[in-house]
């Protein structure tokens, strides 16, 4: 199959089922107050989310460790690239005071790829989770990892901090991994994901779709998840942040949505929660509960 090269031109008019309305609620302003107040990095900012308000007015946010700008581009994502700065080495007892304060149940942590540090930045993980769940008992934590260019020991140093759930994104299907994000690897991702579930922890991955995916490609992405164990899946529609960022090729009907549901449930996937607006932390808590209280 020959691959499509990305385009920038048009931006289309987006469908009634895109559509989402402005953040608002006392829960949304007190995370809003808090996250400006203490100069948290989210993620939810800072990649131009679309469920900022349903989230953070449920209770729920994504913290972003290792700085703010990243050392690939990746054609779909609005985090800055280059500019890298030293990791700070306070930042995991910072995180962790921070979200004693913040009465939340449930936390997903990422970080943006440091492919300029020797471990990946995995030190500076696992030392945040330990924090975060000495600190925060009651608190659930979700590592949103890197691939770290599927290096099993620097995986296992993040498993061994023992997060409740760890995600990482295979974000398309394999033909277009290169177009939409050059420097990573189909074969990392599966490599890391399938590291995971043998750690005896519940693991998770994100797909985007209408970059020009096949319908069989999707199915086939699937059901290579579903054979690493993968447990959580979300499914969501890709948005263009800019005019820089790879086009949209096609705007998937929420019915084909469903159905993609339905499939990736009968390859043995436990999890999935699929529709335009599904992004890999959008009711993150509410993926994982019945997982959790499995495994507990």
């Amino acid at each position: 199959m020959a691959k499509a090269k990305p385009s920038y031109t048009s931006i289309r008019k987006l469908p009634d089922w895109l559509k989402t309305s402005l953040p608002k609620g006392d829960n949304y302003s007190r995370l809003k107050t808090l996250v400006d107040k203490h100069g948290l990095n989210t993620v939810c900012e800072s990649a131009s989310c679309p469920n900022v308000g349903s989230c953070w007015s449920a209770g729920t946010l994504t913290l972003m460790i290792l700085g703010e700008s990243c050392t690939r581009s990746c054609q779909f994502c609005d985090v800055p690239t280059g500019s890298m700065k030293p990791p700070r080495v306070e930042e995991p007892v910072e995180i962790a005071k921070i979200l004693s304060k913040l009465n939340l149940e449930y936390v997903v942590i990422t970080s943006v790829d440091r492919d300029d540090l020797p471990d990946g930045g995995a030190s500076i993980w696992a030392k945040t989770i330990h924090h975060i769940k000495e600190r925060n008992p009651r608190v659930k934590v979700e590592a949103l990892i890197p691939d770290f260019k599927g290096d099993d020991f620097h995986v296992n140093k993040i498993c061994q901090a023992k997060p409740d759930v760890i995600a990482h994104n295979i974000e398309t299907v394999e033909s277009l991994q290169s177009i939409v994000r050059p420097q990573c690897r189909y074969s990392w991702t599966l490599k890391v994901l399938k590291n995971i579930s043998k750690n005896n922890i519940i693991s998770k991955s994100n797909l985007m779709l209408g970059l020009g995916e096949k319908k069989r490609e999707v199915i086939e992405t699937m059901h290579h998840l579903a054979e690493i164990n993968c447990k959580i899946l979300s499914i969501g529609q890709y948005l263009r942040p800019s005019r820089k960022h790879l086009e949209v090729v096609e705007y998937i009907h929420p019915e084909t949505f469903a159905e993609y549901k339905t499939i990736g449930l009968s390859l043995g996937i436990k999890h999935i929660e699929s529709g335009p607006l599904v992004r890999s932390s959008y009711r993150a808590d509410q993926q994982a509960q019945n997982l959790l209280n499995n495994v507990h």
